[in-house]
């Protein structure tokens, strides 16, 4: 594996954490919509990670025996979770019981993988960074 391939993995992983933020941050925004276009509730969205093919010299593979392999958003899929049922019989959108339909998001588990998602990030920008580092000393060899 190259050090253009090590660049290759963090830079997909950086691509799909990002899609993984905005997937949250459209979550977040959602948590009180209890209509949408749809009809019914805002459903929550999950990123679905898988991997992605990031090598170009496919000879190098064949000697490795194995794809150099990074990371890639395979689909944005909506939540099996169940709705949050709330009595407020008040709410224009509350059903003839006076039951209103809110969606399933949670503002901390939300947070939670905010949180992670930031971390996988800072990660991967250090492995950038420190190949980089390694790239300019490896150019002072020769002086």
């Amino acid at each position: 594996m190259g050090m253009l391939d090590i660049m290759k993995i963090s830079a997909s992983a950086l691509k799909s954490q990002r899609t993984r933020m905005e997937v949250i941050a459209t979550n977040l925004s959602n948590i009180h919509s209890t209509r949408t276009e749809d009809g019914g509730p805002y459903k929550k969205k999950e990123v679905v990670f898988g991997t992605a093919d990031v090598s170009d010299d496919k000879e190098f593979n064949a000697l490795l025996s194995r794809r150099v392999e990074g990371v890639r958003v395979e689909e944005v899929a909506e939540s099996e979770k169940s709705f949050e049922k709330v009595f407020d019989p008040g709410h224009p959108d509350a059903d003839s019981e006076g039951y209103v339909t809110f969606p399933n998001v949670n503002l901390m588990e939300e947070m939670a993988d905010m949180v992670s998602a930031t971390r996988a990030y800072e990660a991967n920008v250090n492995v950038m960074n420190t190949t980089k580092a390694m790239f300019l000393k490896s150019l002072e060899i020769g002086k």
